[in-house]
């Protein structure tokens, strides 16, 4: 790919990930956690890999910041549909020590960013020298976006000292990535976000990532071998805290407490890994409460939410 976006580019950034989250876990945004840019960069190599742009900013041989643009693709689905995002878009994360660094990955933002589109970056909330370089940059809060129906997202976590004993029907079984194989995993996902993008290649490429453990790859199969919901989890070792991403139920079985049961078992397992703590990210708009809800009966508590800011492109006539 253009930009040479690496395994060791990743592992850089998870690690930088890890050292935020042990100082100041506020400030993570969704897209900047150490399962969330896994998750992201293993499914998405394939087929949106080309319009990736990394920025990594070091200091003293140590990764201090990075930026990851996201530019315009087309993406074919598992049901010949094209899905086409035409948003440039900046996922980003910086040492606490260092948010002077932010100024140099907007620039490079900027630059990477064809002409006539709107520029995307979403700060969490309690980023407060983010969002003021931000609008310092001439960028915006679109109110649209953070509004009650809008597609913002909060970050939410929770201890892992009491968990329920998860229920599930009759004739369903909890089982790994690792005991139903690569075929069953590749199902259940595509089972729970059809139409897709996902296929076996990519989830080669997600086994490749780093972090990645087939052992914490949960799903729930039912009667029949069909596998209900599918859960990964991403055990950062360094904080002892694991992170959902994705969390998803066929619609065939929805509405049964499947997903809710699967929750509680992935909790169950990676704290047996070790883990004490445990978090999410979710849509948090008020008007779409489905996954917070969910999140919200296996006690799961709000961290942060995130602020969509635009800058919206200068027209030329």
């Amino acid at each position: 790919m253009p930009d040479d976006f690496t395994t060791g580019d990743l592992r850089e950034m998870q690690g930088l990930a890890q050292r935020v989250t042990a100082l100041r876990p506020e400030l993570l945004g969704g897209e900047a956690t150490f399962g969330e840019l896994a998750w992201n960069w293993g499914k998405g190599l394939a087929v949106a890999g080309d319009a990736w742009r990394r920025r990594l900013v070091h200091y003293g041989g140590e990764l201090v910041a990075w930026g990851w643009a996201y530019l315009p693709h087309r993406v074919v689905r598992t049901d010949g549909s094209v899905s086409e995002s035409r948003k440039s878009s900046l996922a980003y994360q910086y040492h606490p020590d260092h948010p002077e660094v932010l100024g140099e990955i907007l620039a490079w933002f900027e630059d990477v960013t064809p002409d006539g589109l709107d520029r995307w970056v979403t700060p969490p909330s309690p980023d407060a020298d983010a969002i003021s370089r931000l609008s310092a940059g001439g960028y915006v809060i679109d109110e649209e976006a953070n509004g009650d129906d809008g597609d913002w997202h909060q970050y939410n976590r929770r201890t892992l000292e009491e968990i329920e004993k998860p229920q599930i029907p009759e004739g369903f079984g909890f089982t790994t990535a690792a005991q139903a194989g690569p075929a069953a995993a590749v199902r259940a996902h595509l089972a729970a976000w059809h139409p897709s993008a996902f296929n076996a290649r990519a989830y080669q490429d997600v086994l490749a990532t780093p972090g990645y453990r087939a052992d914490l790859h949960v799903l729930l199969a039912a009667p029949g071998g069909a596998m209900a919901s599918t859960a990964v989890l991403w055990f950062d070792e360094m904080n002892r805290t694991a992170e959902f991403e994705p969390v998803g139920t066929d619609p065939d079985f929805r509405r049964r407490g499947l997903g809710r049961a699967l929750l509680l078992h992935g909790m169950h397992v990676v704290r047996d890994s070790g883990a004490t703590e445990v978090t999410v990210a979710c849509v948090g708009a008020p008007k779409r409460p489905a996954a917070r809800n969910l999140y919200c009966s296996v006690g799961f508590e709000i961290l942060n939410r995130d602020l969509v800011h635009v800058k919206r492109a200068v027209e030329t006539r």
